[in-house]
């Protein structure tokens, strides 16, 4: 499913409910319908049902613990992630619509990580699963090990800020990209934030504020965020 989108534009929006006492939830929301509605015709003419389905990402790793057992350690690790995670799909070749929505409630930012790294392990859970070497699709998830997106919030100030641990790989990366890069270069990555009170400044001049002043959207190009993850970095400053 990913590595198709790589033939036409896909935005990935990445939205967070935060509660005041620093809990809420989070979920990375993939949109390919302009993929359906170049394959929506042949699904259809092939009779493909429609899907609109939740899984639960830690039933999915009990049921294939075996298979992922014969898996390196660190690899084991990585999808253990995800045992927190959710999953809804919908597809449907009449409506031309395929969205897929991955989310967990957590009890602090403090535990949560790069969330689209957690989607990015889901995409290789299929073959890890049947024990086989998990393979890093550079175009998606590249950054999971280049660098690291850690989220903090007081009560009246949130963070998102993001750090680079490995400047040759994010180099390396970006350079993997090849030919991906004309195709994704239609792609967004959009930041949502949801915040308990409304916002008193924010440290970004391309974020806009809903009407009630307490949602935050934040787009990049998905090529530039890539490419410098730091473009998505914020720090927010809620009202007393």
């Amino acid at each position: 499913m990913i590595a198709s989108c790589l033939l036409t534009s896909c935005n990935f929006t990445e939205e967070m409910y935060l509660n005041q006492d620093g809990s809420g939830k989070i979920a990375i929301n993939f949109d390919g319908s302009e993929l359906m509605e170049m394959a929506g015709d042949e699904l259809a003419k092939e009779n493909k049902k429609a899907v609109d389905s939740t899984f639960y990402f830690k039933d999915i790793l009990e049921e294939k613990k075996d298979s992922i057992s014969k898996l390196p350690k660190e690899e084991q690790e990585k999808l253990k992630k995800l045992e927190r995670f959710a999953m809804h799909m919908l597809m449907n070749p009449e409506t031309k619509e395929m969205k897929f929505e991955m989310f967990t409630n957590f009890n602090s930012v403090k535990e949560l990580g790069d969330v689209f790294d957690a989607f990015h392990e889901a995409n290789k859970l299929q073959g890890a699963s049947e024990g086989k070497q998990m393979k890093t699709d550079p175009a998606f998830g590249a950054n999971s090990d280049a660098s690291k997106v850690a989220y903090k919030f007081n009560g009246r100030k949130f963070s998102r800020i993001t750090t680079i641990v490995d400047e040759a790989l994010l180099q390396q990366t970006i350079d993997s990209l090849g030919e991906a890069n004309m195709f994704l270069s239609g792609s967004s990555y959009t930041l949502k934030y949801h915040f308990p009170k409304k916002i008193k400044s924010v440290s970004s001049d391309k974020a806009m504020l809903s009407a009630d002043g307490k949602t935050l959207i934040l787009e990049a190009g998905f090529m530039e965020y890539m490419k410098d993850p730091k473009i998505l970095d914020l720090e927010v400053t809620l009202e007393k």
